[in-house]
C-alpha cells in the first residue's frame, strides 16, 4: 500500500514537470490562396498522440522538448481532399509558430492542374512583360551613355580648337612683335612684351622655327630671333 501511495507521487510529480517544462506550439491553417482554413483535423505525435479539430482556422498543442510531426487534414464526405505534415523540434519552453499551408490531394486535383496552368499563363506574361522593361531600359542605358559620350567628345574638339586658336593668336603676336623690333628680336625682349612663361614662349619660337618663319641664332647666354618671312 505504501509502494502504491510512491508511485502515485511519483508519477504526479512527473506529470507537473512535464507540464511545467512544456512548449506551445501554435499556428494557422491555411489553403494554397492563402485564405484560412476552417474544420481541418491537425494531430501531433506526442505520447499520446494529441488531436484536435481546428473549427476556426487555429490550432495549439502543449508539448515537451522531442521532435514531433504534425499532420493536418481537410475532410470532406470521408475522403482527404487536401493534406500537409510538418517536422518541429523544441529544445526549450516557449511559444513556437508553426502555420500549415494545405495541399490538394493528388486524386481531387483536376481543378488544381488548371489553376496551375493559368498561374503559369500569368506568370510567363509577368516575366515576358518584365523582360521587356528590362530590354528598353537596357537601350535607353545604352542611348543614354552614347549621348554623353558624344557630348564629351564635341566639349573636348571645342576646348582643343580654342587652344589652337589661342595659340595661333599667341604665335601671330610673337610674329608681330619680332616684325616691330625691325625683324629681329632677343627672346628676353619678347618675353617682356608677351605675358608667358619662358618655356611656353621657347616652344612657341621652336614651332615657328620649325615651319621656317623664324630663325634662332645663339648669342652669349641669349637668343636672338630673325623673323624670315617678313
Amino acid at each position: 500500500m505504501q509502494g502504491t501511495k510512491i508511485f502515485a507521487y511519483l508519477f504526479a510529480v512527473l506529470f507537473l514537470a512535464g507540464i511545467a517544462n512544456a512548449a506551445a506550439i501554435h499556428g494557422t491553417i491555411y489553403d494554397l490562396s492563402l485564405k484560412k482554413v476552417s474544420n481541418a483535423r491537425v494531430e501531433i505525435d506526442t505520447s499520446p498522440k494529441q488531436v484536435m479539430v481546428a473549427q476556426n482556422g487555429s490550432y495549439s498543442f502543449n508539448v515537451p522538448n522531442g521532435f514531433y510531426t504534425i499532420k493536418a487534414q481537410l475532410m470532406q464526405k470521408n475522403a482527404v481532399i487536401a493534406s500537409v505534415q510538418e517536422n518541429i523540434t523544441i529544445k526549450q519552453d516557449g511559444s513556437y509558430i508553426l502555420d500549415l499551408i494545405l495541399f490538394p490531394d493528388v486524386e481531387e486535383g483536376v481543378e488544381e492542374i488548371n489553376l496551375d496552368i493559368n498561374e503559369n499563363v500569368f506568370e510567363n506574361r509577368n516575366g515576358s512583360a518584365f523582360a521587356v522593361i528590362i530590354i528598353v531600359f537596357i537601350v535607353l542605358a545604352i542611348g543614354a551613355f552614347y549621348h554623353i559620350k558624344k557630348k564629351k567628345s564635341k566639349q573636348k574638339v571645342a576646348k582643343e580648337e580654342a587652344k589652337q586658336e589661342q595659340g595661333d593668336d599667341d604665335l601671330n603676336q610673337l610674329i608681330k612683335i619680332i616684325k616691330n623690333e625691325g625683324g629681329r628680336a632677343t627672346q628676353k625682349e619678347i618675353r617682356k612684351q608677351i605675358p608667358l612663361s619662358e618655356a611656353k614662349i621657347s616652344l612657341m619660337i621652336a614651332e615657328l622655327e620649325h615651319k621656317g618663319i623664324v630663325e634662332k641664332i645663339k648669342k652669349g647666354r641669349g637668343n636672338i630671333i630673325i623673323l624670315k618671312r617678313k
